[in-house]
Formats: C-alpha cells, sequence, structure tokens
C-alpha cells in the first residue's frame, strides 16, 4: 500500500491492529503471568497466525515495552502537570495522587501489569528503573513538603511516598471499572485518608 506521498506501508490483517492487538495481549499477561504467555498462546487467544502477531510487532517483549509505556507514560506526564502546579510542595503532592489515580483507572490494564513485573528481563528492569526515578519524585516532593512544615516531618519521605502510593496502587487489586466509583470520587477519598486521616475530628473518644 502506498501512501499520498509515496511512502510505502504494510497493510495490517483486517480486524487487527497494534492497539487492538496490544489490548488482548496485556489482558493475557495480566491473566497468566508474562512468563507464563507464550506466543502460541497469543496467537490462540487472538484467532490469528504467530505470522500476523509478527506483521505487527517484534515478539513478546515488544508488547510487554509497549503496555508498560503506556502506564508509565501516564504517571510521568502526571507527575509533570503537579510540578507545574502553583503553591506549596503539599498542593503539588496532592495534585499528584488525584491525576495518579485517574491514570490508574483510564489505563487499569497496563497499570497492573507495569506493577507486577519483577525485572526477570530487560525490558522489565527498564520499567522498573522508571518505577525508581518516579518514586524518587514522589518522595521529593514529601521532602519538599516537610520542609515546609505541612506534613510530619518524623517519618522519612520515602517511607511516606512508598506508603502514599502503596495506596493509590492498591486500587488495582479491587477497583473494577463497572463499578459504580468515578476516578474523581476515588482520588477524593484516597487524598481524604492520606492528607487528613479517618478519624473525625472533635469526635468523641473513650474513657
Amino acid at each position: 500500500m502506498t501512501t499520498a506521498d509515496g511512502r510505502q506501508t504494510r497493510r495490517g490483517r483486517p480486524g487487527y491492529d497494534k492497539e487492538s492487538l496490544l489490548q488482548v495481549a496485556v489482558k493475557v499477561f495480566n491473566e497468566r503471568g508474562y512468563d507464563g504467555t507464550s506466543m502460541d498462546e497469543l496467537s490462540k487467544r487472538l484467532g490469528i497466525s504467530k505470522s500476523a502477531i509478527y506483521h505487527h510487532v517484534s515478539g513478546k517483549d515488544e508488547l510487554l515495552r509497549l503496555a508498560v509505556d503506556r502506564a508509565l507514560d501516564g504517571l510521568f506526564a502526571a507527575a509533570e502537570q503537579a510540578m507545574a502546579v502553583d503553591g506549596r510542595a503539599v498542593d503539588r503532592l496532592e495534585h499528584l495522587v488525584r491525576a495518579s489515580v485517574t491514570v490508574l483507572v483510564d489505563r487499569l490494564p497496563f497499570v497492573t501489569l507495569l506493577l507486577r513485573v519483577r525485572g526477570n528481563t530487560t525490558v522489565e528492569r527498564r520499567a522498573m528503573a522508571r518505577r525508581r526515578e518516579f518514586d524518587r519524585m514522589v518522595a521529593d516532593l514529601v521532602a519538599q513538603a516537610a520542609a515546609e512544615g505541612d506534613i510530619r516531618p518524623d517519618v522519612d519521605p520515602a517511607i511516606t511516598s512508598r506508603l502514599l502510593f502503596g495506596m493509590v496502587n492498591s486500587l488495582v487489586e479491587w477497583y473494577r471499572p463497572q463499578g459504580r466509583r468515578s476516578a474523581a470520587e476515588l482520588a477524593d477519598t484516597v487524598c481524604k485518608i492520606a492528607f487528613t486521616g479517618v478519624r473525625r475530628s472533635g469526635g468523641a473518644t473513650d474513657g
């Protein structure tokens, strides 16, 4: 097939392009695990030959890379937006938490897969390195907020950021898109728990 400017393009198999193939592959990876998924299994699930898959991607590694990058790119975009927020560091931190919840909801299968990588391949190790970079950005925001007196300074920033995003990441274990809670409602709840706590102010106490 030739485009208007004379470039040659390959015609994909009807019914599947790279995006739809990626969606199915991520679902299978999450069900069976990346290591437990073969190209034969993907071929069977898609109902197409392995050669048809290779028409779009070079193999499993490329599918994994595309998937985890979808999640990571969303998180780094959220971080970039947060850093541009005027005000104090705690405001940027809260913005990042809210935006990260939205990324998780919008890209749930991709974030789920990202959180399950264990560094067994080059692609996984690269993804884990990017996750550590993101974690450092969060820890830096926590440290800045503590220095400004907006959050307690007696807890290590790295631990605080891990606990904070541990709560965000736990959504992949129980959140279901068909549920009644929107991303905004989930983000509100997470931020109330994280930045205010669960105890009612002025409530009755024992004794």
